[in-house]
């Protein structure tokens, strides 16, 4: 019996034009861009301007871009899947607000929250439907609206995060592509190093919690980047191990663009040259959800159908993960057409 994958046919991103540089934090926080590149290498990240504007804002511009460029009407969609930490408000889920947005009427939709894990979750997802026999065509959202929920006072958080999203279109296949396989990993332990405080039911927003600043990222900067590399190196060296894939035989490793230092680490552990590493850290600092599809959607025209791609990501609560994929088709003919 031949077996059905997912396999991503399509990769369209959206970033807003306001670009906040190294040098502007410089009048804002007690900072300097020797420091952030030192610790991070973030030169610039974009940031979502104007009033009433959200998280679905920026991922209905990619799912309409990805629409476009498939050739794809919107009630060919079967499911619409958003990873978010950065939700337009609590309820309903940014997914139901992208949908009606981009007239996407005969699916359903639902929001994953695994912080900058949170699109490979979301993938992994779409897979198991797909194959299921469930739905032919899903669109996976990874977006955030990071600036809504930084402390621009903090210069050891404020320097990290920009706002982007990203959209991918997943479709059955028979043929040897598509999502191989994936390997997805928790632990509560991590929630203590990484959260936010307060707008919960735990902590609900008041006064006392504004002025106290709780409605922000909250990091504990040590703890966080030893776990993550540790464990996004763990993950990424277990699925190569269990594929039997060679260094040399790995096409693309596709890592989350959290900080230079931990993408390295990765690498290293994986014997693979710089040169087989997608980074884009420099110029949009870590979207959170949509860091792997802005590396996707920028090196889309160098990938060829078959080449063999390693997404990996590690995220707050703590939540990790990688997965196995060989492309399904010639970026260039589709960035052609």
């Amino acid at each position: 019996m031949t077996r059905i994958r997912a396999a991503i046919k399509g990769i369209h991103c959206y970033v807003p034009p306001y670009v906040l540089t190294n040098e502007e934090l410089t009048h804002m926080v007690d900072t300097s861009d020797e420091w952030i590149m030192t610790r991070t290498g973030i030169k610039a990240r974009h940031i979502l301007k104007g009033k009433g504007k959200g998280t679905s804002d920026m991922g209905v511009e990619a799912v309409n871009g990805l629409l476009k460029k498939t050739n794809t009407h919107p009630d060919e969609i079967d499911l619409l899947i958003c990873a978010t930490v950065t939700p337009d408000m609590q309820f309903p889920a940014t997914a139901n607000i992208i949908a009606d947005k981009a007239g996407i009427k005969n699916a359903f939709h639902f929001d994953i929250n695994a912080a900058c894990s949170g699109q490979i979750y979301a993938l992994t997802t779409a897979a198991m439907y797909i194959e299921s026999g469930l739905v032919k065509k899903v669109i996976v959202v990874g977006a955030d609206k990071m600036s809504s929920i930084i402390d621009y006072t903090d210069r050891t958080t404020c320097v990290i995060f920009g706002d982007a999203a990203g959209a991918m279109l997943l479709e059955p296949t028979s043929e040897e592509v598509g999502i191989m396989d994936s390997i997805h990993q928790s632990d509560g332990v991590g929630r203590i190093h990484l959260h936010q405080k307060a707008g919960g039911s735990v902590k609900p927003a008041s006064h006392e919690t504004v002025d106290a600043r709780e409605h922000y990222v909250y990091q504990e900067g040590q703890p966080v980047f030893k776990y993550a590399v540790s464990k996004m190196a763990d993950v990424s060296v277990e699925i190569m191990k269990k594929h039997n894939i060679s260094p040399e035989e790995l096409t693309w490793l596709v890592p989350h663009q959290a900080n230079m230092r931990i993408i390295e680490a990765t690498a290293r552990r994986m014997g693979i040259k710089r040169e087989q590493v997608m980074i884009n850290i420099e110029r949009y600092g870590n979207t959170t959800s949509a860091t792997i599809a802005l590396c996707l959607w920028e090196w889309e025209e160098q990938l060829k159908k078959g080449d063999k791609l390693i997404l990996s990501a590690f995220g707050g609560g703590f939540t990790w993960g990688a997965i196995y994929l060989k492309w399904a088709y010639d970026g260039k003919k589709q960035t052609d057409l």
